[in-house]
């Protein structure tokens, strides 16, 4: 069911069931209890599985050569799945790969106003609302009734959302849709007795340790670790993972071992606001100075596809294959002209379903393919490539070629002078 079994843990749990094992034969095999490797097969985060471990499961679970990989990939990073947020065209493809990575932890992207720019299939699994056009997770916090059950001690949580709100109103006091937002919560009677009793303020909920109640998993209480950073390129917005943890069943120490709902009584002050108000105008002081470094080499943007197809058409419907320089480049290599973008998209099949792609110039390609290779087809295809190097325009891509042309015939004569200088100084010696 959607929200039970995702990630590592749906594999695991189709393997075993194809094997007809046991979840204690298995649990057993990876040297762990069967409870904790339940809460594996559920979307638990399970430390990072051994060499050891991993070929365990391939006799205990008779996995075949591309199982076994996939295994192992599990196990040093997991493949890219679509995000179901992935439209909006602000997000870049690097911190979408990440959120995406972060699988089957959820995973999510806010703005400085706590509206949802984007989130990961776990996150959607879990929490719906994320979906809902206008989604936002202070609103949702505080004034969903939902949130009331979802959340434990949820007055607790109701403060600490309070003070993150009182904090930001400090940084920023003309901010016109942070002052939307607060009066808005406060129409709940709840939140505005909340608002006028709590006084204290707080920056963020990073490492906070705490208690919810989740729908897709039968309204389990899990423990779950919020961790919140700021990514460079998008500096006024916030990065948050939850991760699920295994811990004990003490009530007095949480599972890091700090004490239960510590975060609570956490507070900021005004020297903690004039640090803050310092990192975000230095932030947006490195965005603006590095805006243009970034726009010069989104050329090279990496991204990642699950087939060589969707790499290819990144070229367009006038694409052109390259296959016989692929050949040359590596095997795992498709190179495909786009004669309208004047690029090429360079892709590699990194494992089984995972393409990694990169847009390059002509040029850089035509660096690395070997001359001696050139004949037949591979001549045809560099052809292509230097014409797509060239202005668009005939008699401007004539005249570089006349450029070049000069500029090879100069190194053409330099060098055989050296060859010439060479040659005379080893027939000279004794």
């Amino acid at each position: 069911m959607a929200g039970q079994y995702m990630g590592f843990g749906a594999l695991l749990r189709r393997w075993r069931k194809a094997a007809g094992v046991t979840q204690a034969r298995t649990a057993k095999a990876l040297g762990m209890s069967e409870r904790t490797y339940r809460k594996i097969e559920r979307g638990a985060t399970p430390p990072r599985l051994s060499r050891t471990q991993c070929e365990s499961l391939v006799t205990l679970l008779g996995l075949d050569r591309d199982e076994r990989h996939a295994l192992l990939l599990y196990n040093i990073g997991s493949t890219l799945v679509p995000p179901s947020g992935a439209g909006q065209p602000e997000l870049q493809q690097a911190l979408r790969l990440l959120i995406d990575r972060q699988m089957p932890s959820p995973a999510y992207l806010c703005d400085q106003h706590w509206n949802i720019l984007a989130f990961n299939t776990a996150m959607a699994e879990w929490w719906p609302w994320v979906m809902e056009p206008g989604a936002n997770l202070i609103r949702w916090a505080l004034t969903a009734s939902e949130a009331r059950f979802q959340y434990q001690d949820w007055d607790q949580h109701a403060s600490a959302y309070v003070k993150i709100l009182k904090f930001a109103q400090a940084i920023r006091p003309n901010d016109v849709e942070l002052r939307q937002l607060i009066d808005e919560v406060k129409k709940d009677p709840d939140v505005r007795h909340v608002w006028e009793t709590e006084h204290d303020m707080g920056e963020s909920r990073d490492g906070h340790v705490f208690r919810m109640n989740i729908p897709t998993l039968d309204w389990e209480t899990i423990e779950v670790v919020s961790h919140v950073l700021y990514p460079a390129s998008m500096p006024d917005c916030r990065f948050v993972v939850i991760t699920w943890v295994e811990g004990n069943e003490d009530d007095e120490r949480d599972a890091l071992g700090g004490m239960r709902n510590a975060w609570a009584a956490t507070t900021a002050n005004q020297n903690d606001v004039a640090t803050a108000q310092r990192h975000a105008h230095n932030r947006a002081a490195e965005d603006a100075a590095t805006r243009w470094r970034r726009e010069a080499a989104a050329l090279a943007s990496r991204t990642v596809v699950a087939t060589s197809e969707q790499a290819a058409a990144q070229a367009g419907a006038k694409g052109v294959p390259l296959p016989a320089i692929s050949q040359i480049l590596g095997a795992d290599t498709q190179l495909t002209l786009s004669p309208d973008k004047r690029i090429v998209v360079w892709a590699v099949e990194e494992a089984i379903g995972c393409w990694s792609v990169t847009h390059v110039s002509p040029a850089t390609v035509i660096a690395r393919v070997p001359r001696a290779t050139l004949a037949d087809a591979r001549l045809v295809e560099m052809r292509q490539l230097v014409r797509a190097a060239l202005p668009a325009d005939p008699s401007a891509a004539a005249v570089r070629i006349g450029q070049l042309l000069d500029e090879r015939d100069t190194e053409q004569r330099v060098l055989r002078d050296v060859l010439d200088a060479i040659q005379a100084i080893d027939t000279q010696a004794p």
